[in-house]
């Protein structure tokens, strides 16, 4: 059987959902530093993988599969992966507590966006525009939490596509100094779901680079 590849930046929070996915899954890869500060997404080589020039991108059943949540709609529905619950509306649920983190805040606090942000001048700064975009929408998520489907995880008493956006985005906010503390639903249920073997392996500080 042909390498399962991961195209990723030990950092990238779609690379961090993917790690956690393929973890909890069981399946055995191989990661290939895709180095962003280096400008390595930009090269020849990994815009053969991606045009997008964006990580992760992952070769899988002779496939080379990127955007993160197609890749974890992708291993749904060839690994029985259990990421999503079995009624259209818990579908639906944890979808839409996916997006909320993984298409509305992630896009606005990518490093390009920030970066592109601050560098037009004014009073932005990176931290700040990431402790506002951030806040802005983790306030969200914390709202859909209060629904009475949420359990130990963001939907009942089993992982899935949801807690692997949100465990990524918890790790980001704390890294750019947001006070969690104001969300103590989310705060709780990211605490539970790192705490297990395949997101704790997944954690950047057990992938950085050594050195």
């Amino acid at each position: 059987m042909a390498a399962v590849i991961l195209h990723d930046y030990w950092r990238s929070s779609a690379s961090y959902r993917l790690r956690i996915a393929l973890n909890l899954l069981g399946l055995d890869y191989q990661r290939h530093s895709v180095d962003l500060l280096a400008g390595e997404q930009r090269s020849p080589a990994h815009l053969a993988r991606n045009p997008q020039g964006l990580v992760p991108a992952l070769e899988l059943d002779g496939l080379m599969l990127t955007q993160s949540l197609a890749v974890l709609d992708y291993l749904e529905e060839t690994r029985a992966a259990g990421f999503l619950p079995p009624d259209a509306a818990g579908r639906a649920r944890v979808r839409a507590l996916a997006h909320a983190i993984a298409m509305e805040i992630h896009p606005v606090c990518n490093l390009r966006v920030a970066r592109h942000a601050v560098s037009l001048g004014g009073a932005a700064t990176l931290e700040g525009w990431m402790q506002h975009f951030i806040t802005l929408g983790l306030t969200g998520v914390e709202g859909l939490l209060a629904s009475g489907d949420t359990g130990a995880f963001c939907h009942g008493d089993q992982v899935g596509m949801a807690d692997i956006c949100l465990v990524p985005q918890v790790y980001n906010a704390q890294r750019w100094g947001v006070d969690l503390a104001t969300f103590p639903r989310l705060a709780a249920i990211s605490a539970r779901a790192a705490a297990l073997p395949a997101f704790a392996a997944a954690h950047p500080d057990r992938v950085q680079p050594a050195g």
